[in-house]
């Protein structure tokens, strides 16, 4: 772990030094992370670049959707490593032209348990919760979701077929993640997609000023 934060520490850095903001975008499987990324990125373009490291067990499919959409991606398999670090980071990194990309976003790998320990040397950590995945999911896996700065509610076009109890849901991100910032969208229908791009663009402003 100390090698791993030294290495985040670096990345950080050198993610500085490019004026690019970062960041690391958690959640369970089938959250939704990949169409998330994809309409961001999409409903960025002309304000601001978006490049994409991808971490998957197997498959280059998130990779390949968000090619489609043209953005540039870097694929990182991990094979049975639950998890991205640091040096797979720096690593793929160096392989998108930096110098063409205002925003970095890291798609890690679906879990919610072990990219809790790992920095990658990201400006902010983004944590997703899906309609579709109850209200509890902060209460049983807090250090992920306490360890975030942005805490999404996705799939909020589903809320209402999945029985979702929102209340709830928000009392249990503000008991766990009450320093983060709360958003709640649907990247399918566009519904809060506005404030989280200002958001984006706000704290990109601040990157380029420090």
């Amino acid at each position: 772990m100390e090698k791993n934060d030294r290495l985040a520490e670096r990345n950080r850095g050198f993610f500085k030094a490019k004026r690019l903001l970062v960041l690391n975008v958690v959640s369970s499987p089938g959250s939704g992370k990949t169409t998330f990324i994809r309409e961001t990125a999409t409903r960025l373009a002309g304000k601001l670049r978006v490049g994409v490291i991808v971490g998957d067990l197997a498959t280059d499919n998130d990779a390949a959707q968000l090619r489609t959409a043209g953005i540039p991606v870097v694929q990182i398999t991990t094979g049975t490593v639950c998890h991205l670090d640091a040096e797979m980071v720096s690593k793929a990194a160096v392989q998108l032209d930096l110098d063409q990309v205002d925003v970095l976003i890291i798609e890690n790998v679906g879990n919610l348990v072990c990219p809790a320990d790992y920095d990658l040397g990201e400006d902010l950590r983004v944590v997703l919760l899906s309609t579709t995945e109850g209200e509890d999911k902060p209460l049983k896996y807090p250090p992920m979701f306490h360890s975030a700065h942005v805490a999404l509610v996705t799939k909020s076009d589903l809320a209402a077929a999945a029985g979702f109890n929102r209340q709830q849901a928000l009392a249990n991100l503000r008991r766990i993640s009450h320093h983060a910032e709360i958003f709640e969208l649907s990247a399918k229908t566009g519904e809060g997609m506005k404030a989280w791009l200002e958001f984006v663009v706000k704290r990109r402003a601040n990157c380029s000023h420090g």
